[in-house]
């Protein structure tokens, strides 16, 4: 028989666990739900009395607000949520090797690892324990190993994989009406019981017929093939922008006629300066790993292809700034808008502005950065990660962090979009043209501006995808 889920545990309180378990909470307030994490600071956020949490996704906060102190609970007693809990989301952080083998390709499972050991160490009963993180394909299978080679008697574990499939920005929406829920379990009579037991917790809210089963290795293997999907797409539109810009098509216009086309369709075809976050590159690396472990050189060169793309087109972008600016920027002040990966999130992984500016900072120029979001200390953070040669004393010479669009533009000589955050239609840019140096330059990274409108103002606007400035 399936166990009655009344109380679950999620170790990981980041981007994945804390948003998932908080809307299970929500959904079902006849399951307790914990969120465990060693980072205090991080779990003090998620408790704080005014609700400044650790993460910044749209709805969030009404969510957490209607759950938390009901059935849904956040703590560093790791323990006590693992022996409490029928059922165990691994939600840990995967990032990818920095060092040994597979380094800069293969997922880091260190974390992995060491939950599932204190799992096999702590409980003293049965578990459903769930791959919440994303993984490579038969992580599962190590798991198991692990978890069996060092329980207690009569702890038996039942190993599912449950990825998830949010985009950042859209997560609370995506949870409350998912394209799909994906569950895997292994086809033994308590792998099929241990799918049940989760699929009925997703049954409270889910249409059934949105909640798929299948094997283990084939979920897994799901996750990544989405991601490396979707990215395909984003640097397929791409590297046809280059096309575009250098024979004088317009790029949102070839991805509309394209995406009327019912076999391939609209979405995921916006030209950009490069896809960035948490696992679209990520994943992908780790498609090739596999790919390469399983002696497919071919399958993994194509995959591979995917990301150089993206590296590429942020390479490409950051030279145009440079060529269009009289091939020097040495010296002159840029202004970019956004540091986010992506609007409505705070998260900067991979973020295609990170790139841009250590370009630019390589160029001798100065920066002005602004983003509603991100905090002060993350933009240090990944600047000195992106440049560990310069001393952060050296970086901030050159990078100045701004509290306002306006500000940011200020004495620039050139304006650079790097996240399509709503606000930035919004400027007054005939003042921002007031307060920049002549000829002032907008550069359109996202295709967010009017670039007519503001070609009338006065600027001089590059916009990814086409060939040159719109004309007055």
């Amino acid at each position: 028989m399936p166990v009655k889920v009344s109380k679950i545990c999620c170790i990981g309180a980041g981007y994945v666990g804390g948003p998932t378990c908080a809307v299970i909470a929500l959904k079902c307030p006849h399951i307790t739900v914990t969120i465990v994490d060693l980072n205090q600071s991080r779990v003090d956020a998620w408790n704080s009395p005014d609700f400044a949490l650790p993460i910044y996704e749209p709805g969030l906060v009404d969510v957490v607000r209607q759950a938390r102190g009901r059935n849904l609970f956040f703590s560093t007693d790791v323990d006590k949520g693992i022996e409490e809990a029928d059922l165990i989301f691994v939600s840990v952080n995967t990032p990818t090797k920095k060092s040994g083998v597979g380094a800069g390709f293969a997922a880091d499972l260190n974390y992995v690892e060491l939950a599932t050991r204190r799992i096999a160490t702590v409980a003293n009963s049965s578990k459903i324990v769930v791959e919440k993180s994303t993984v490579p394909c038969r992580t599962a299978e190590s798991m198991r190993t692990i978890l069996e080679a060092n329980s207690k008697p009569n702890c038996r574990f039942d190993i599912l994989s449950n990825p998830e499939f949010l985009a950042e920005g859209t997560a609370i929406t995506d949870l409350f009406k998912p394209d799909r829920v994906l569950i895997g379990s292994l086809e033994t009579r308590e792998g099929v019981e241990a799918c049940q037991s989760l699929a009925e917790v997703y049954a409270n809210w889910v249409p059934q017929d949105r909640i798929l089963t299948v094997g283990l290795w084939s979920s897994e293997l799901s996750k990544l093939a989405a991601n490396a999907m979707l990215a395909q797409r984003i640097s397929s539109i791409n590297a046809l922008s280059a096309i575009c810009e250098a024979t004088g098509a317009n790029i949102d216009e070839v991805a509309h006629a394209i995406g009327y086309d019912s076999r391939i369709g609209p979405k995921f075809l916006k030209a950009s300066v490069g896809f960035g976050g948490s696992c679209f590159q990520k994943d992908i690396l780790n498609l090739v790993y596999l790919s390469e472990s399983l002696h497919l050189p071919e399958v993994a060169a194509y995959w591979r292809q995917v990301v150089e793309m993206n590296e590429y087109q942020k390479r490409r972008f950051s030279k145009r700034v440079v060529d269009t600016l009289f091939n020097t920027i040495t010296g002159k002040r840029i202004a970019v808008l956004g540091f986010a990966f992506k609007a409505d999130t705070g998260d900067t992984r991979e973020s295609a502005a990170i790139t841009l500016i250590k370009d630019f900072q390589s160029e001798r120029a100065f920066v002005n950065i602004y983003d509603p979001q991100v905090e002060e200390e993350q933009i240090w953070n990944d600047l000195s990660e992106a440049s560990p040669l310069i001393p952060i004393e050296s970086i901030k010479k050159q990078v100045t962090i701004c509290h306002s669009a306006i500000e940011a533009c200020k004495n620039a000589e050139a304006v650079v979009i790097a996240t399509e955050w709503k606000e930035f239609l919004e400027i007054d840019w005939e003042e921002v043209y007031k307060g920049m140096n002549k000829p002032a330059f907008v550069f359109d990274g996202r295709l967010l501006v009017d670039a007519e409108k503001l070609t009338k103002i006065g600027f001089k606007v590059t916009t990814i995808g086409r060939p040159s400035a719109v004309a007055a």
